[in-house]
């Protein structure tokens, strides 16, 4: 059965040992780690659409999203602690729970990570719009800077940066460490010094009414600014690397959260106390959808007029800082973003090209994914067809709609992890947990009842979209991943922790090399 479909975890684990990393790492430097991973995209794109959801109450929305976040994240880290290899939820997925789920989670991380990538980069593609405008008068075409659902036509500048960044994965372009933690200090640097000239001029009357929406507005947009809390599991993943992992995994979790769950609260206190963020409404008194027709519409006739109120801003924190005096200091927050968010893209690109690599390496998906370029010495193939989707949903679909359809994926696999663990439990209660989740029975079932809860208050199209995308990954499982499997084959595939970009052997030389023996 495929449900029995099972990587020997005893065989994961051996292969990790011989790759064993020291460990190093202290409260602190996962904390910081967590910080990295986790703060500033969402922050920085999902603002205006968080306002029109919630308006005000959005900053409940932060604490409800970092709440769900905080217990998914515990179960990630005992099941990461019991399989500590380079991998994803997919290999503790086929390490549990079987072939057939991980195919689900894996078939979701790949919607995941590389709808993510759409929604940054069109993200970035706003905050570089406003930057040209604002610091060199340079005016890109409104039709050439928006797709279909805010009224244009295509989103070139996302698309070129999209183009960009494919090309850089496909000649074996990566961030440094020392990169990547300059980058983190320019996004903490330019949200604190919004901090610091926002809050002061807040006016209080702008919070009321706190609630426009009610209480399904702040749970609508709890469920999507999940996005901006994403980049977690860098802290649950690197349990192979800590020192005490049962106390300083855990510790680093809250802390990361916690941290970023006060950043998001207090920047987003600044944004409505110095500019307001009530919803805008259509003529029967409901709050339009946010990454609509009708809510672009209702934002360029505005425009018109003059007005920009911050649901119709596409770089909502430099719009604030313009808004109360500080334009060159906008400018400079619009060219954090700038800079910041590319390598973000990178990243989501990156880890959804190496699941594409992996499962195609375990004979899931057609070999010739896993083809590696002879020179660049990268999975090229798959990068580019993970490049032309991305690129495609950059181009025509707003950052709302993609970083709702990124969260789908994101819940469905965060539940089955918090699932995978209070299954191992109970039938593998002796396995050695480097990680045990405190009050695994009331945190296992809040993960799961969390994921659940904001997934049902996506908008519908996200929602369908899910189900249609796992629609067609089961197709393909039935039609290839089923017969071809490794694991079924009974071939030999590297389970984690070692390097994950290496020739793979193609399954004719396999068979020849078996008959050959049997001769």
């Amino acid at each position: 059965m495929i449900f029995w479909r099972v990587k020997s975890l005893d065989a994961i684990l051996a292969t990790a040992e011989k790759k064993s990393l020291d460990r190093s790492l202290g409260v602190w430097q996962l904390t910081l780690l967590g910080v990295g991973a986790i703060i500033g995209t969402g922050i920085f794109v999902l603002t205006a659409e968080a306002a029109q959801k919630a308006g005000p109450g959005m900053m409940i929305a932060f604490i409800i999203a970092g709440f769900v976040c905080a217990v998914a994240a515990l179960c990630y880290s005992e099941l990461s602690s019991m399989v500590p290899v380079s991998g994803s939820a997919y290999t503790y997925s086929y390490a549990v729970l079987g072939e057939f789920i991980a195919w689900m989670v894996g078939w979701a991380l790949i919607l995941e990570y590389s709808v993510a990538a759409g929604a940054v980069a069109v993200g970035w593609s706003g905050y570089f719009v406003g930057l040209l405008s604002n610091s060199l008068d340079i005016e890109i075409p409104f039709a050439l800077a928006n797709g279909p659902f805010a009224g244009g036509i295509i989103n070139l500048p996302a698309v070129a940066i999209c183009v960009l960044i494919v090309g850089l994965l496909v000649v074996g372009t990566r961030e440094s460490a020392a990169f990547n933690a300059v980058l983190v200090a320019v996004k903490i640097t330019a949200l604190t010094i919004f901090i610091a000239l926002a809050l002061p001029v807040a006016d209080m009357e702008n919070f009321q009414p706190f609630l426009p929406l009610g209480t399904s507005g702040v749970v609508a947009a709890a469920a999507s600014i999940f996005f901006a809390y994403v980049g977690f599991d860098a802290v649950s993943t690197a349990a192979e690397e800590t020192k005490d992992p049962q106390r300083n995994i855990p510790l680093a979790l809250i802390g990361s959260l916690g941290i970023c769950t006060l950043f998001y609260l207090v920047v987003s206190a600044g944004v409505v106390g110095a500019v307001g963020a009530q919803p805008l409404m259509d003529a029967a008194g409901q709050g339009l959808q946010p990454g609509s027709l009708a809510l672009a519409e209702q934002c360029q006739s505005l425009a018109a007029v003059g007005q920009q109120p911050i649901i119709c801003s596409r770089e909502a924190l430099a719009h604030v800082l313009r808004e109360i005096g500080w334009e060159k200091v906008g400018n400079l927050l619009g060219l954090a973003a700038f800079l910041a968010l590319p390598s973000v893209i990178l990243m989501m690109l990156f880890g959804q090209t190496r699941i594409f690599f992996v499962m195609s390496r375990d004979g899931l998906l057609p070999e010739v994914l896993s083809r590696i370029h002879t020179r660049f010495r990268t999975p090229h193939i798959v990068t580019l067809v993970t490049g032309v989707g991305v690129t495609f949903a950059a181009a025509f679909l707003p950052v709302g709609k993609l970083a709702d359809i990124s969260n789908s994926g994101t819940l469905f696999a965060f539940m089955v992890v918090a699932l995978a663990v209070m299954i191992l439990r109970v039938r593998d209660k002796n396995r050695q947990r480097p990680f045990r989740t405190p009050a695994i029975w009331l945190v296992g079932p809040l993960a799961v009842g969390g994921c659940i809860t904001l997934f049902l208050f996506l908008p519908t199209d996200a929602k369908l979209v899910f189900p249609i995308w796992t629609g067609i990954g089961l197709i393909v499982y039935f039609l290839y991943g089923y017969r071809k499997s490794h694991v079924a084959l009974g071939i030999d595939t590297p389970s984690g922790g070692e390097n994950l970009i290496e020739p793979i052997r193609p399954l004719a030389a396999y068979r020849k090399d078996t008959e050959h023996k049997k001769d």
